[in-house]
């Protein structure tokens, strides 16, 4: 039996990725076709690892199987593109800027609703963990200490979607979650995050608390602001 952590399920990761990164970069362009007995051949993979990787592949909509044609690649229309892990490839490749924007403005479209809901419908173990994750922002802010900032903001955001109540909001929160360690990851952030937007998560979280969904949805629309005008420096 394949365990988590084995051989096997390695090598099924390493070739998953190496495929979703081929194919997102457009290495591997919309209509053309990857033969399973070279991609085992290429991985020295079994030909069982090579077919769940392509019904992983399948499930996001990145390739369709036909039989006496093989595993074609699909439009990138027809990608789904909320997918964490086709995010995640994306961001690791040349169309990593454009991938950036397209994600924020979803977030300036959703987060600042989702935090007028919060502040009506979170219950007062949200309304803690948010402010817990928001003075972890504060306390990680300075002297380059991106990696433990990041679990605070990614905490914060997936508390804010949760409290809306809305669970299409909520699903979005691997999303986000994406969003914010690619920029962390790609270097497309600032050694230190901007003094402003830590104070704003902070107001955000009082707000939620207070239960002022109007200056919640405000506070959280200046922040979605700053993260576009940050990538019109970082990533333009």
């Amino acid at each position: 039996m394949t365990t988590e952590g084995s051989p096997v399920q390695g090598l099924h990761s390493r070739v998953l990725d190496a495929l979703g990164l081929a194919i997102t970069a457009g290495e591997s362009p919309p209509g053309s076709v990857l033969r399973t007995d070279e991609i085992a051949d290429r991985f020295d993979a079994s030909r069982t690892v090579v077919r769940e990787v392509v019904r992983v592949l399948e499930s996001m909509q990145l390739v369709e199987s036909r039989r006496r044609v093989g595993v074609t690649v699909r439009p990138a229309d027809q990608w789904n593109v909320y997918d964490p892990r086709v995010i995640r490839w994306r961001l690791a490749g040349t169309d990593r800027p454009r991938q950036l924007r397209s994600l924020t403005v979803l977030r300036s479209a959703v987060e600042p609703v989702a935090a007028a809901l919060a502040a009506t419908l979170a219950t007062p173990e949200q309304c803690a963990r948010l402010t817990e994750a928001a003075l972890g922002m504060v306390r990680t802010s300075r002297g380059h200490q991106l990696e433990r900032y990041l679990r605070h903001d990614i905490a914060f955001h997936r508390i804010v979607l949760n409290a809306s109540g809305n669970e299409m909001f909520a699903r979005l929160g691997d999303v986000v979650a994406e969003v914010l360690t690619g920029r962390t990851e790609h270097a497309v952030m600032f050694h230190d995050p901007d003094p402003a937007a830590v104070t704003l998560h902070v107001r955000v979280a009082e707000a939620v608390r207070e239960g002022d969904a109007v200056r919640a949805e405000a506070l959280t629309r200046q922040i979605a602001v700053g993260a576009l005008e940050e990538l019109d420096v970082l990533a333009p």
